[in-house]
């Protein structure tokens, strides 16, 4: 938290108990839909990711990825976020340099973030940019993908 953050820990919590079981049972449903494969070291770093209280770092999830206190080697953890990011699983937070399990249910929309300044923790949000991706498609732009991160205080660092 923020030097400057005093409300509660757990004021984001992240998931646990059955609702990380039934996101990591959605997870894997999917990936049979597509074909995909959501392999131990994916399933564990969409875990640490669904169980975080706020966007959590590459060298944090190496570090927490063994579940008796062990690292993972980087590559793992990277090449997993990247597939995680493919499907729809995560999203990469550009000016944390940090990434966080979509909330959205996955591919196919704009990510949009709140980012507290005070606490860290970032809440998806799905904006309405349909005047924006007119404007751009009449200027001949074929726009791929929109994130938008907005920085300030979440309401639990207001009221504390």
């Amino acid at each position: 938290m923020g030097t400057e953050c005093h409300h509660a820990d757990g004021a984001h919590p992240g998931l646990k108990g059955p609702a990380l079981s039934h996101a990591l049972a959605l997870a894997e449903s999917r990936c049979a839909i597509t074909q995909e494969r959501l392999t131990a070291p994916r399933r564990r770093v969409l875990e640490l990711l669904l169980e975080a209280n706020a966007p959590q770092k590459a060298y944090d999830l190496i570090a927490a990825f063994g579940e008796h206190g062990e690292p993972a080697k980087p590559p793992t953890v990277y090449r997993a976020l990247e597939f995680l990011e493919r499907l729809g699983f995560a999203h990469r937070i550009e000016s944390l340099n940090a990434y966080v399990p979509c909330r959205m249910d996955g591919k196919g929309h704009r990510a949009a973030f709140l980012i507290c300044d005070c606490c860290g923790a970032a809440e998806e949000f799905e904006p309405d940019f349909s005047s924006q991706l007119a404007a751009a498609q009449q200027a001949g732009y074929q726009v791929s993908t929109i994130t938008l991160e907005a920085r300030g205080r979440c309401a639990a660092c207001r009221e504390s």
